[in-house]
């Protein structure tokens, strides 16, 4: 199958978002009508597309990253980055006359995060879009997607690289629902707990069990579904049974990049080859990493990085 890497160096191709991440901190997050003052204002790159995209070049893929951008100044943001980072741009556009995405993320002091998303160019994002890289996705060992960009346009790379053996990730996130028969397109789906709800349809605090619901995903056509539980660790459910990873405890800081590190990770690691544990093993790893720091593309760990942390843990 087209994500087995063989040795080779792991080709994922990210079709996302970009979004420029404006960033505060403040002891609690304001109520309706109320000004709080916060603290370390902070500007830099973010949509979960894009974060995955740089999470997956510092984990030594080979990547591209298909989204778009705005004809403003914002959009110099990105280009930057992905030079930086080693992310290919060969499917990175410009729209005019739109502006680039941003974000307003507050922070409370027990690391939780507020975010407010104005998605700008990603809304332009079209099926045509994915199309021009068809060839990139057909040749990948794993293509990821989100929820920021049209539905759409995550569901047609899904089923492109469906059609041609390659691993789908889609990462439900921010969350919205999504029919089965498109969700069936997706070999892995990694949503949390209230992203789970909502994707089928439900409200974000429904009673009804998570196993439970994750199952339906299953009875639906999605291979594997990857529930991430904060401290409580991970599920694995497959139509074989259900498998818990444990959690890795660290002091949070900042959990606002967690998800993409995981979901990131989790696809690195498949394109490598290895076994579907092993790899969610790493992602629960690099997403526990991601929350020990302030920001979100400065605590996305490198290789050496999670080896490191890895092997201090057994």
């Amino acid at each position: 199958m087209a994500g087995q890497s063989g040795g080779r160096r792991p080709v994922v191709t990210v079709v996302g978002s970009f979004a420029v991440g404006l960033t505060l901190r403040a002891d609690r997050f304001p109520v309706a009508g109320e000004t709080v003052v916060g603290r370390d204002f902070d500007r830099g790159p973010g949509g979960k597309g894009s974060n995955q995209a740089v999470q997956a070049a510092r984990l030594g893929a080979d990547v591209e990253f298909v989204g778009l951008v705005g004809d403003d100044d914002l959009a110099a943001i990105a280009w930057e980055l992905y030079r930086r980072e080693g992310v290919g741009t060969q499917y990175l556009g410009v729209v005019q006359g739109r502006n680039t995405g941003v974000g307003f993320i507050v922070l409370n002091a027990a690391g939780e995060n507020l975010i407010v998303l104005d998605p700008g160019a990603n809304e332009c994002l079209e099926p045509s879009h994915v199309e021009r890289a068809r060839e990139r996705l057909t040749q990948s060992h794993v293509v990821l997607t989100q929820q920021e960009i049209p539905a759409r346009t995550a569901v047609h790379a899904l089923r492109l690289a469906r059609e041609a053996g390659v691993t789908a990730i889609l990462n439900p996130a921010p969350a919205r629902p999504l029919p089965l028969e498109d969700l069936a397109l997706a070999d892995i789906v990694t949503p949390n707990e209230t992203e789970l709800h909502i994707l089928l349809g439900l409200a974000p605090d429904d009673p009804s069990d998570s196993l439970n619901l994750c199952r339906r995903l299953l009875d639906a056509g999605v291979r594997t579904v990857v529930l991430t539980r904060g401290a409580r660790g991970v599920l694995v459910v497959e139509p074989r049974g259900v498998t818990e990873v444990a959690a890795f405890p660290v002091q949070v800081v900042d959990t606002t990049g967690a998800g993409d590190s995981f979901s990131a990770t989790l696809a690195v690691s498949l394109a490598e080859g290895r076994p579907l544990m092993e790899a969610v093993r790493r992602a629960a790893a690099a997403g526990a990493l991601t929350c020990t720091a302030l920001g979100v593309i400065p605590a996305l760990p490198r290789r050496e990085q999670l080896e490191a942390f890895l092997a201090a843990r057994g």
